[in-house]
């Protein structure tokens, strides 16, 4: 079930490595929300790998990866970073970090050699995760009488939204979040129910 709300990204964290001509490449991608999961991962990286000169890496943000960066971290221009990030695109993923690690083996791949290594250990982690489509989702606030909390968790149901929160007191407030392209049909559901109060 696709739509203009539907997205592709990973379902958990994978790993890879890919050795070539002494030199090894650490893969990993990482399924991501904003900017602070980039840098968190980025510094859990370089602590397990601190002795490594090159940490590379790339991400797409957004339901269709417009948010995006690049780094070669030190790598030639463009012969790092952007490999990266192509391989993410290739796969049509997003929500993604994609990190490489390298360790030198002593022999110089050039600018070719160095775009396929960090291309290839990326292809690699993101075939040893798995693929997962997700979908932009909105939230809607609802407040009611303990007698319609039924109805409105069965048109919650219906419309397959999640409750992602929910608050008891003089009466009922549920906080819900619906795919994007179901949210007109549920708050017009809603607000036509008698006596359910929609918080904008």
């Amino acid at each position: 079930m696709g739509g203009d709300d539907a997205f592709n990204t990973l379902e958990a964290p994978a790993e890879a490595m890919y050795k070539v001509k002494g030199s090894k490449h650490f893969g990993y991608v990482f399924p991501i929300e904003n900017v602070e999961h980039v840098k968190a991962h980025l510094e859990a990286l370089r602590k397990k790998h601190h002795d490594a000169r090159h940490h590379a890496y790339a991400y797409r943000l957004g339901p269709v990866g417009d948010d995006w960066r690049a780094s070669d971290d030190g790598e030639p221009a463009n012969s790092a970073g952007p490999p990266i990030l192509g391989a993410l695109k290739s796969k049509e993923i997003t929500n993604c970090l994609g990190v490489v690690v390298r360790y030198f083996g002593g022999t110089k791949l050039g600018v070719g050699g160095l775009i396929d290594a960090y291309r290839t250990a990326t292809h690699m982690a993101i075939a040893n995760g798995k693929i997962v489509q997700r979908y932009i989702e909105e939230s809607i606030s609802v407040r009611c009488a303990y007698d319609l909390l039924g109805s409105v968790m069965a048109l919650s149901e219906k419309h397959h939204a999640r409750v992602v929160g929910q608050t008891f007191t003089d009466s009922c407030a549920v906080q819900l979040s619906v795919r994007s392209s179901a949210y007109p049909a549920l708050h017009r559901a809603l607000d036509d129910l008698y006596g359910c109060h929609i918080d904008s």
